[in-house]
């Protein structure tokens, strides 16, 4: 199997139909399978070949698409990477993933060029001029490459996520595990996803939920995928309402940016809305169905399971709930000595009278979409699977209880991950940098409520003799050197931070 087939497919299908709209402009299957082709020799002819990594470093353009689609159909494999990510973080991606090839925008290159002497960097592709060694139309062979075939359990996708460490590591998922939960994905939409179809595309590329639910199973489907590269409430509301759109996928705090934008917008055309990423508050939920008259669905999944393992389907919903476990995918809640925590009748419960250390447990997975493992990582690999009569069970470290109808619940992370606006930030990261910093004696960095994001990133910091640098110091020299959503937007100095007699830091004292 290689998973782009059944794009090819689509395309021979529906050649004249567009595949991706953008700006008014409308690529067909027939042109855009022609240009994946045109990318997939390229790479060939410069002497790569099966299992090359090509770094995507992109927004929601066209052509990331096309380098995905190209990539996979001469045998390599996709490293997707923020395009909001500086020297710092690509400097472990790249080094660690092997990629030989990246693309990227004009503006971007400034970040791959200084580490290219400390990686296998050998090509840099730029979009619409020659900052890099080529532009990409510049880049693209005359002629097409046929799709190779490969294994199911060949790796398609090297996506990045981060443990409690802090330190990156590569997830590895095949062609099975996309091609199924891409497949999987389109079952809670009503029908499931039609050629006449218009599906946003505001969720992320590079993240897992963008790149499968949005862009795999529109494409897979012979529908139009409209990718949108930077969020605007306002523009992306309009884009719904002239374009006529019928499908949207995003996380939580896009949909609080709707209900709070003013101005009469038409939703009419919209069949099926849903919210991944992050928990959606209530409040949020309501406030959409009420403005817009569309039902909004929540569902689940992590970057190690491609995403989705567990949706609510149209007139199968419960709200507070992440729903149902994906026909095909087998879920559980266990205690830590891996014994099932029975269900409560229904759910949800009233956490106010209920203890929930009776009901909850580590949620754990198992299914063709879980990740073939981490690269190179045999001690994250050993800790993050167990098997039992033969079954491969995926700890997702998220706390959860579910009811005796099939329903799931989420009630807390078991690691101290921050989602902020559908992002995973690890304060371990941000930790190290803090640590770097000359003024900094001591740091800790937990997540805070926000309404519009769900979390976001606070800092305590424990100032250094003599020092000289404010909070705001602090706070840019972070941005200047992670993504946006990662940089503490509060910084509190603390005399001391709340520390165990082994020197933990008891982070549970900070949140309250």
């Amino acid at each position: 199997m290689n998973l782009v087939e059944t794009v090819g497919e689509a395309a021979a299908a529906h050649p004249e139909r567009p595949a991706i709209v953008y700006e008014d402009r409308e690529l067909s299957y027939e042109a855009f399978w022609t240009r994946a082709g045109q990318f997939a020799q390229a790479l060939v002819d410069r002497g790569l070949g099966a299992g090359t990594r090509v770094a995507v470093y992109l927004p929601n353009l066209p052509q990331f698409a096309t380098a995905f689609h190209g990539t996979l159909r001469m045998g390599g494999v996709i490293v997707p990477m923020n395009p909001q990510y500086k020297r710092r973080e690509l400097e472990h991606l790249l080094g660690d993933s092997g990629a030989e090839v990246v693309v990227t925008l004009p503006d971007l290159v400034q970040h791959v060029e200084p580490v290219r002497d400390d990686t296998n960097v050998e090509h840099v592709v730029s979009i619409g001029d020659d900052a890099g060694d080529v532009s990409f139309e510049g880049f693209l062979a005359d002629d097409t490459h046929p799709v190779v075939d490969r294994d199911d359990d060949d790796v398609a996708c090297q996506p990045y996520t981060s443990g409690t460490t802090g330190t990156p590591k590569g997830v590895l998922l095949t062609h099975e595990n996309l091609h199924w939960d891409a497949d999987a994905a389109l079952d809670p939409v009503p029908g499931g996803v039609q050629p006449e179809d218009r599906h946003l595309g505001v969720l992320p590329l590079f993240h897992i939920y963008g790149m499968t639910v949005t862009m795999n199973a529109t494409l897979f489907a012979g529908a139009a995928y409209y990718p949108v590269p930077e969020w605007n409430a306002k523009e992306v509301m309009e884009l719904i309402e002239d374009e006529e759109l019928t499908l949207i996928h995003a996380v939580p705090a896009m949909y609080n940016d709707m209900v709070n934008e003013p101005g009469d917008y038409d939703f009419s055309s919209v069949r099926f809305a849903n919210s991944g990423g992050s928990a959606l508050p209530m409040e949020v939920l309501r406030a959409f169905e009420d403005r817009f008259d569309v039902d909004l669905h929540e569902g689940y999944g992590l970057t190690e399971t491609s995403p989705v393992t567990h949706a609510n389907r149209v007139g199968e919903r419960r709200a507070g709930s992440i729903g149902r476990a994906l026909d095909g995918l087998q879920a559980r809640v266990v205690t830590d000595d891996f014994e099932d925590v029975p269900p409560v009748e229904e759910g949800p419960v009233d956490e106010s009278e209920v203890d929930l250390s009776e009901i909850t447990g580590e949620l754990v997975v198992a299914g063709p979409n879980v990740m073939k493992g981490y690269f190179e990582r045999p001690q994250a690999n050993e800790e993050a699977f167990t098997v039992e009569d033969g079954t491969r069970w995926f700890h997702t470290g998220d706390m959860a209880y579910h009811d005796e109808d099939g329903f799931y619940y989420l009630v807390d992370r078991k690691k101290h991950m921050i989602v902020t606006g559908g992002y995973n930030v690890y304060p371990r990261e941000v930790e190290e940098l803090l640590f770097e910093h000359p003024d900094v004696k001591d740091a800790a960095v937990v997540g805070i409520p926000d309404d519009r994001r769900g979390e976001t990133v606070k800092a305590f910091v424990v100032p250094a003799p003599d020092a000289t640098a404010s909070p705001e110091d602090i706070k840019q020299y972070c941005l200047e050197r992670l993504a946006a959503y990662k940089h503490p937007r509060e910084v509190e100095f603390v005399d001391e931070l709340p520390r165990t007699t082994t020197g933990k830091v008891q982070k549970f004292e900070l949140n309250d």
